[in-house]
Parts: C-alpha cells; sequence; structure tokens
C-alpha cells in the first residue's frame, strides 16, 4: 500500500530514485514507526511522514518522523555518535535511528529521553548573561549500553568538556568547538565540533525554530556568547519565573548535579 510519505529532494539525492520511489509506493518503508524526532508512534499509512536520513563518515541510517515534528532532511552526524545510535537500536527494529538533529541529544540511547531547554537570563557580577537550561526528560545511559549503569548525562558531558557548577555566580569557561546557532532571533541549535575538524554538527536541534525573549537576544547580541548549565532529569523541572529557575540552578550546585559553558554565539 502506497504510503503518505514525504521525501525531500535533498534525501532523494542521497538514496537515489530508485530508494525513493520504492518507499513512496510501499516497499522498504514502514507501517508504524517510532517518530525520531517526539518519539511517539506514526503510522505512514494514516498520517504524513518524514524521512530523514542521518548521515556520517562511513554511515547513513533512514529514519522516519511525524511530518508534524520536522521535515524530510539530511542530517549530518558525527560517525561514532551514529554508529552508538545503530547499537542502541532496540532489537533492530526498522531503520529509525535516535535522531541527533531532530531535538534529541546524540548521545541519548533508546530509552527515549528528549532534551528540555529553557532559555533565560542569569545575574552574574551584576550583568544579565543570556543562559540555556538544559535537562533530559530522563536518564541517559551511554550509546551502546544497556542502561544499567544509571544515568550517564553529567559524565558524558564532562567527558566533551562542560565544567562541574558548584557556584552559579562565576561565568563557566568557554567550550571550544561548541557553539549557538541563532538565526532572526530564534533558537535553532547547540552545535559541537564534526569529526576530524570537519563541519560542526547538531548535538541539539529544535523541533520549530524557539522564541526567545527580547532581552535574552539583546543580551547574546552584546556579550556573543551564551551560558548553557545541565542538570539530570528532575534536577531543575519548568519553572515559570527567571528567579525560580536561578534558584533550580543553585539547588542543582550545591547538590552537584550541574555542568556549564559559555558558548559563542552563532547568527543574530
Amino acid at each position: 500500500m502506497p504510503r503518505m510519505l514525504d521525501v525531500s529532494e535533498d534525501v532523494r539525492a542521497e538514496i537515489g530514485d530508485a530508494e525513493a520511489d520504492r518507499l513512496l509506493v510501499g516497499d522498504n518503508a514502514p507501517g508504524s514507526y517510532d517518530c525520531t524526532s517526539c518519539r511517539t508512534p506514526g503510522d505512514s499509512e494514516q498520517e504524513r511522514t518524514s524521512t530523514v536520513l542521518f548521515v556520517g563518515d562511513e554511515t547513513a541510517v533512514l529514519a522516519f518522523a511525524h511530518a508534524t515534528c520536522i521535515p524530510s532532511q539530511v542530517v549530518q552526524v558525527a560517525e561514532e555518535q551514529l554508529q552508538g545510535a545503530v547499537r542502541s537500536i532496540t532489537g533492530g527494529e526498522g531503520p529509525h535511528v535516535d535522531g541527533a538533529g531532530a531535538g534529541r541529544p546524540q548521545d541519548a540511547p533508546t530509552e527515549q529521553a528528549v532534551l528540555g531547554i529553557t532559555s533565560g537570563l542569569v545575574l552574574i557580577d551584576d550583568e544579565l548573561h543570556p543562559a540555556l537550561v538544559v535537562e533530559p526528560t530522563g536518564a541517559i545511559a551511554r550509546p551502546g549500553t544497556d542502561g544499567s549503569r544509571g544515568d550517564e548525562f553529567l559524565q558524558l558531558l564532562l567527558e566533551q568538556g562542560f565544567h562541574p557548577v558548584h557556584r552559579t555566580d562565576q561565568v563557566p569557561a568557554v567550550l571550544h568547538g561548541w557553539s549557538i546557532l541563532l538565526a532572526m532571533g530564534q533558537l535553532h541549535a547547540v552545535l559541537q565540533p564534526g569529526t576530524g575538524g570537519g563541519a560542526p554538527v547538531a548535538w541539539w536541534q529544535a523541533h520549530a525554530p524557539l522564541q526567545v525573549t527580547e532581552g535574552w537576544r539583546t543580551a547574546a547580541n552584546k556579550s556573543q556568547t551564551v551560558l548553557v548549565f545541565a542538570a539530570p532529569a528532575g534536577s531543575i523541572g519548568q519553572q515559570p519565573r527567571e528567579d525560580l529557575l536561578r534558584d533550580a540552578l543553585d539547588r542543582a550546585a550545591a547538590k552537584g548535579l550541574l555542568v556549564a559553558a559559555a558558548m559563542p554565539l552563532a547568527g543574530t
């Protein structure tokens, strides 16, 4: 049965016309799938579905997502991250991969945790700094493991160059090679270095560009730097005001559950 698939020109160019046509008529495409963006079930026979091709240096993996979550696209992914995601696909069911660049961390396993990001202004030394607070919805395990070692989110970030935060009254050190992509006043992605000095790849990418406040954007354009704080699931929570967000950061820092880095701003 023909599928309600969207195959972008970029994806078609990568997989070839013959494979794209087979997908569109129902061959080599699943009926049901787990959306690589929001991780909820989808059905390509009943709803518009995007084909998303994750491409590493040597490996390419075809994934599927609700068209309402992300458009059909090609996403460049660091090879080791893609290999880890491939190994972590449960039982090898279907050609989907945990989605770097699709609102998910590249280090996330198949437990379906996704990264939540909150923007806010943090006062340090009487100066307002634009900040992003990253908190997964669940435990993050190392790629290729079964999660039995517990939540390794902070350890993975420390290995990437983030620094432990014990007090939030100091600006964290710059994490070289990482950057924050802001375009037309909207937050698009957190970028990390590509392998072998290649082009940066998305560590986190918004399903749709996220709005930030005028004050946040003004502070970011002034400093050209964004402070990124990260904590394990359940450490920060959704805070309705910036003063409450700061209090939550202070509590996480006091418990040794906070890491941070300063990242240059890419875009405007």
